[in-house]
């Protein structure tokens, strides 16, 4: 007998407060990013490998992962720092120039914004890119409107990114259902 495939139905899970840190390299000026579960950010200079990281600045966020409340398979969200919702900051970038074209469709553009530099940081897997975007378009209120999920290595320059950070499970909640 064949195993029927589960369409599964994503809830958030392990929802922890906290904040996205960016620190910049003096050395090579490489930007870092990543998610830190308290309050308080980092304002000491670190040493980490060939890098002297100084804080850039941080923005309230949280973390969660998601499990399929029909079978309970689970999937960890480690790599993903953060989400952020395209704001139309530079008409060059990529993710601007997607969010221009999918306005028509009443579609949002929002980032999943992973560990940088991308080049030394592990990435969010397909797999969990695509359950990600599956968990948002669940969400979604009206089939006139929904989410575009896009991966951070499509923004040019996260420093000069002006998207808005998803600070808290209501705010994606309000995005999803086309309420932002």
């Amino acid at each position: 007998m064949q195993k029927e495939k589960c369409s599964h139905s994503w809830e958030m899970i392990d929802v922890t407060s906290g904040l996205i840190v960016m620190k910049k390299c003096f050395h090579c000026s490489k930007v870092s990013t990543c998610f830190i579960s308290h309050k308080e950010p980092p304002l000491d200079p670190c040493h980490e490998g060939g890098h002297f990281w100084n804080f850039m600045e941080s923005d309230e966020s949280f973390h969660f992962n998601l499990k399929c409340s029909k079978c309970g398979t689970l999937v960890k969200l480690d790599e993903l720092v953060g989400l952020m919702m395209c704001t139309g900051c530079d008409e060059t970038c990529e993710v601007d120039i997607l969010r221009r074209k999918l306005e028509l469709e009443h579609t949002r553009v929002c980032i999943a914004l992973g560990c940088r530099p991308i080049e030394e940081r592990k990435r969010l897997p397909p797999e969990k890119f695509a359950v990600l975007q599956d968990f948002f378009n669940q969400r979604c209120n009206s089939p006139k409107s929904c989410i575009k999920l896009v991966p951070h290595e499509m923004l040019q320059e996260i420093a000069d990114c002006y998207a808005e950070v998803i600070k808290d499970e209501d705010m994606l909640l309000a995005i999803a259902a086309g309420d932002k």
